[in-house]
């Protein structure tokens, strides 16, 4: 069993497959930015065969985030391979959704067990002015087919940002009312090349609630994956709202992740810029345990919370780079 200093007990690995995006998200880049170079980047061996020894320390739950992992070819045989290993249960995708619902049916025979979408508006126009493309109807599209393939939950991810698109926020909890779906309003993280993140942009998720509550009756409700989402039900409706506070509030006493980002290193805290460079270790010829007691040192550098590493400031990589 995979544990840190602190006891928590961590069997979820996020990994980032790649730091390319179809979209130009406003929050996220500005300008143009480079890509790392293709031989920098983990090949699909190296990341099966990480997965493979950390599924040997206990590891169970595995997700896929990029940049936009769709965007990489070949995720439908990485999701095969990963589905193969002994002791994983659970693999979920993080997508923006454009690319989506044209590899649908091959990522769940592949082993596809759940989908997070991004999407921060439900707006047409001002989509296409958030990400700089115009697919809203590709995302919605997407998000329908997921539904109906079975994926459940279909998560979406919202983040909300004053004077951005704080104004939409009865919109998504009417779309999680008629719609099966589970709509994660998430807190403005510092993070990315944008100018756009300032502490006055925040609403923080209890302001969201409030808002919703003057039209929805919200009625408390579990989180069957255990993750940093407090959860509702909406009375009489048919999906689910949940709130992820990681700026307001401390929810570091539940994490039980560390990530893999796409250049090849472990990062154990999202917040930290700490990170463990293992792909030189597979460029190395390392022996399995030793890449699996550097894994296990590694994670013993987690902390406790983020306010060990002083106040949230602004995170010096981009979350293309760490995986969303």
């Amino acid at each position: 069993m995979l544990t840190d200093r602190f006891n928590r007990i961590i069997d979820y690995i996020r990994i980032s497959v790649t730091d390319r995006c179809n979209l130009r998200c406003k929050y996220c880049v500005e300008d143009q930015f480079p890509f790392i170079p293709h031989d920098e980047i983990l090949t699909y061996e190296e990341i099966i065969r990480f997965v493979r020894i950390c599924a040997g320390l206990g590891v169970s739950k595995i997700r896929l985030t990029g940049g936009e992992p769709l965007a990489r070819k070949g995720i439908p045989f990485l999701i095969r391979e990963i589905a193969a290993i002994e002791g994983i249960r659970d693999i979920g995708l993080t997508t923006n959704g454009v690319y989506l619902g044209r590899q649908l049916a091959d990522l769940k025979a592949a082993g596809l067990k759940r989908v997070n979408i991004s999407l921060d508006s439900l707006k047409k126009e001002r989509f296409a002015y958030i990400t700089g493309v115009d697919a809203f109807d590709e995302v919605l599209r997407s998000i329908k087919m997921s539904v109906h393939a079975g994926l459940d939950p279909v998560k979406i991810n919202t983040v909300i940002i004053q004077g951005f698109n704080d104004d939409e926020i009865l919109d998504f909890a009417k779309l999680a009312k008629t719609r099966n779906v589970e709509i994660r309003f998430i807190e403005f993280m510092p993070f990315g090349d944008s100018g756009l993140w300032h502490s006055s942009r925040i609403i923080t998720s209890q302001e969201i609630e409030d808002r919703i509550r003057t039209l929805y009756e919200l009625e408390s409700s579990s989180n069957p994956h255990k993750g940093p989402a407090k959860m509702f039900d909406i009375k009489e409706g048919l999906g689910r709202i949940g709130f992820i506070s990681p700026v307001s509030s401390h929810i570091c006493h539940e994490c039980n992740r560390i990530r893999l980002t796409s250049r090849g290193a472990i990062k154990p805290c999202l917040f930290g810029d700490e990170e463990y460079d293992v792909k030189k270790m597979f460029r190395e010829n390392a022996t399995d345990e030793e890449i699996s007691n550097f894994i296990i040192n590694t994670v013993k550098t987690k902390p406790e919370r983020k306010a060990e590493m002083g106040q949230i400031r602004k995170c010096q990589r981009n979350l293309r780079h760490i995986g969303g």
